[in-house]
């Protein structure tokens, strides 16, 4: 009897472990496959108390996810997608937090002689008339987007046998390109973090239109109820907070930097 009291009394004095709450995030699978969420995810649930849940999805199904509410907030890279977001009410507001850009990667030997362009267009162009293999994404995500404006800005309508598109993330499509020693518009960050690169390499980049803005936007609780806005605004906080900015500006691969943390005070 005193050996269970003794014990009931350690229990009730012992301090309960913390548990984070859950707050769920969409997010493309370009941030995911940097390997930054591996980084953030630990340091916001220790900063704040916050467990970020990620849907790791392209940008035109995360906006989806936001529509129907099944996530508190999104970080995505596509800004007409986003301002539409916006403007139909279900997004509160867009939080710029980091940028990288976009780069054409290609064979080694770029039979298209994409790297001789002065700009991307004359790229695509120049992969268009050579037939060269190109892989795209073809799932709605924030590179398709882009990619699909520079084929318009291009004056060209891919297809054919050498257009292939895969339907999957940055990560796959990056592997079907190593596969068919192909071309594809990639993000920097997942590039980098990429580890079956084979005989693929940088063919294209600098080019302004290749910016890569990422965004935050919290749901709209005025169109899902059940939104967490007290967390959504605790994670923006730290999003744009100094603490982020030395872990984003901080995360680097061989000496090379993904991201660079452009948020503004309000």
């Amino acid at each position: 009897m005193i050996k269970k009291a003794v014990l009931a009394a350690v229990l009730t004095c012992a301090p309960l472990a913390s548990i984070a709450e859950d707050f769920k995030m969409a997010v493309t699978t370009s941030f995911a496959n940097s390997g930054l969420a591996e980084v953030l995810l630990p340091e916001i649930q220790a900063d704040i108390d916050l467990n970020v849940q990620l849907l790791i999805v392209g940008t035109g199904q995360a906006i989806k996810l936001g529509e129907q509410g099944d996530v508190d907030a999104i970080l995505v890279h596509s800004r007409p997608a986003e301002d539409k977001f916006i403007d139909q009410g279900f997004g509160t507001h867009r939080r710029e937090i980091m940028y990288n850009d976009f780069i054409i990667i290609g064979p080694s030997v770029d039979p298209a002689q994409a790297k001789s362009s002065a700009l991307t267009v004359e790229a695509f162009d120049k992969i268009a008339q050579s037939k060269a293999d190109f892989v795209s994404r073809g799932d709605d995500s924030g590179t398709h987007k882009v990619e699909l404006n520079l084929w318009k800005k291009s004056h060209i309508t891919p297809e054919g046998d050498w257009y292939k598109s895969v339907g999957q993330g940055m990560g796959a499509a990056l592997n079907t390109a190593a596969g068919m020693n192909a071309y594809i518009l990639a993000d920097r960050a997942s590039w980098l973090n990429f580890g079956n690169k084979q005989d693929l390499a940088i063919v294209f980049e600098g080019d302004p239109l290749l910016f890569n803005q990422y965004a935050y936007i919290p749901v709209n609780p005025e169109k899902h109820a059940h939104m967490n806005v007290a967390a959504a605004k605790r994670l923006e906080a730290w999003l744009v907070s100094p603490r982020a900015k030395a872990l984003i500006e901080g995360y680097q691969i061989d000496g090379k930097k993904l991201f660079v943390f452009n948020a503004q005070p309000k």
